[in-house]
């Protein structure tokens, strides 16, 4: 355990200033890494711990929060430091009190604020450098092809990975990859910047302002981060309704929204098991008989 005087330490280092933690409680900080608040001379900050060898993790998150931060479409955790001390990697991050978007103002703003956060545009598909959808490495090499971005660096890695599970079901994604083209013969989506792991559980209210956090970023097509949020639910109608009076979406999102979240779900099947093998299956089949149509 990484003993408090030493990350105050830290802190007091990125800082410039003293700062000398006389609280730490554990805090949610998802299920892979170990989370602390710690309080004390000089704020407060968010914490995250982990083995050594997950530094690389934080840095990607620590290079995607400056990137969400620096479009001010959302109110984002700002990034203090990161590091390796005592055997351990740590993020050190701006504390945000955070509250559920459950009122429809704050969903009104959420839905204007992700909007916004799209209009920011890329010459290429994908992000300067590597990052992670959840503990998974994410690939982001760039492209100027959506259609290959999205084969290459999204689907066949998750297939690669889910062959344990069967070759069945990674003959059948591969054929998806190769006609996946056919998606997108009217529509030509913008490189837009991403948040990329866009749950209800990484999306928060900040007093009046809608907030971000727990990012996955590349340039892609916007409809991948809306799709995401409706995969598990959570985001009021007002959050829709919101974004489309902001930027309507283009005809045949809903067949490219299942497309989006097969690849959130085979991420889900890599990462936790058998019990979302089915579910990719059915995605799968449901597009592919899209496609015969």
């Amino acid at each position: 355990m990484l003993p408090d005087a030493l990350l105050s330490a830290e802190i007091s280092r990125a800082l410039g200033r003293p700062f000398r933690a006389v609280s730490a409680r554990e805090a949610g900080g998802g299920c892979i890494h170990r989370a602390l608040v710690l309080e004390g001379d000089g704020g407060r900050w968010f914490v995250k711990l982990n083995a050594a060898d997950t530094l690389p993790m934080f840095e990607a998150e620590q290079d995607g929060l400056s990137a969400l931060a620096a479009t001010g479409a959302f109110r984002v955790p700002q990034p203090l430091c990161c590091g390796v001390a005592d055997g351990l990697a740590y993020l050190a991050l701006e504390y945000l009190p955070l509250d559920p978007v459950t009122e429809r103002s704050g969903a009104i703003a959420c839905g204007h604020a992700l909007a916004a956060l799209h209009r920011t545009t890329g010459a290429r598909y994908g992000w300067r450098r590597d990052n992670f959808i959840g503990a998974t490495p994410q690939a982001n090499a760039e492209s100027d092809s959506w259609t290959r971005f999205f084969a290459d660096a999204r689907l066949r890695p998750q297939l690669a990975r889910a062959a344990a599970h069967g070759p069945a079901l990674r003959k059948k994604g591969e054929s998806l990859a190769e006609k996946l083209p056919a998606f997108f013969l009217d529509y030509r989506p913008p490189a837009s910047l991403l948040h990329g792991d866009l749950w209800h559980g990484n999306a928060a209210m900040c007093g009046n302002a809608p907030a971000i956090f727990d990012p996955a970023v590349y340039y892609g097509d916007r409809e991948a981060d809306l799709a995401m949020t409706e995969l598990f639910g959570g985001f009021p109608e007002a959050f829709y309704a919101a974004y489309r009076e902001a930027w309507p979406l283009a005809e045949g999102y809903e067949s490219r929204k299942t497309l989006y979240n097969l690849y959130h779900v085979l991420n889900h099947l890599n990462l936790f098991g058998a019990g979302y093998l089915r579910q990719a299956e059915r995605m799968i089949d449901r597009l592919l008989a899209e496609l015969r149509g």
